[in-house]
């Protein structure tokens, strides 16, 4: 597993400020877990710029059981410690021989180019899609989502970015399965997320 380094200046953001909130409508209905949230279907078409620069869909990106993750390069804390999360379930369900995928979608169209998300997912998995795209783009795979984001008004270049924090598990065929919160371990998303491939895979 790769090491990742983060810088030594670390800003304090609460957990909860601007976080679009979801809640577990369902919580027994799947022996894996949590498979229902407040305010809908989760998941739908979307068109963005990958990290190789290519327009990509939806379809090509989720090509097997895949965690997808909103959120933004320059994060202080928050996104590097749940895509490091989320790249660290990888790697354990790799060692029990199960694929998945893991995705990155930016928030911060403005910083976060091609070149910037292709060197932040690099840091975490080296199979992880990093996706980026015009703000028209990432508004609309952000309404598919259910997800919300706002960029703070103040320091046009070193502003943040409020936004929600939960990682989905989508399938190919059957679309969304569960989601996990910030404090879920890799532990708990690895063990869940293979639970949902032998019962959906």
């Amino acid at each position: 597993m790769k090491s990742v380094i983060f810088g030594t200046t670390t800003l304090a953001v609460a957990a909860g400020l601007g976080i679009y909130v979801w809640q577990a409508q369902n919580a027994t209905a799947h022996p894996c877990g949590d498979t229902a949230v407040a305010g809908g279907a989760i998941g739908g078409p979307f068109e963005l710029i990958s990290e190789t620069g290519e327009t990509v869909t939806d379809a090509d990106v989720i090509t097997k059981p895949t965690l997808i993750y909103f959120g933004y390069t320059f994060c202080p804390d928050v996104c590097p410690l749940d895509t490091m999360r989320n790249a660290q379930a990888a790697y354990m369900l790799e060692d029990q021989g199960l694929d998945i995928g893991t995705v990155f979608i930016s928030v911060d169209p403005p910083r976060d180019t091609v070149e910037v998300v292709r060197d932040f997912t690099d840091n975490f998995h080296e199979d992880m899609i990093g996706l980026t795209g015009t703000p028209e783009q990432i508004k609309a795979a952000s309404q598919a989502y259910k997800t919300y984001y706002r960029a703070q008004e103040g320091d046009p270049e070193f502003y943040l970015v409020d936004h929600s924090t939960q990682t989905y598990l989508m399938f190919p065929e059957t679309g969304f399965a569960t989601f996990f919160r910030r404090d879920n371990s890799p532990e708990q998303v690895a063990e869940t997320t293979a639970c949902f491939i032998d019962q959906l895979a």
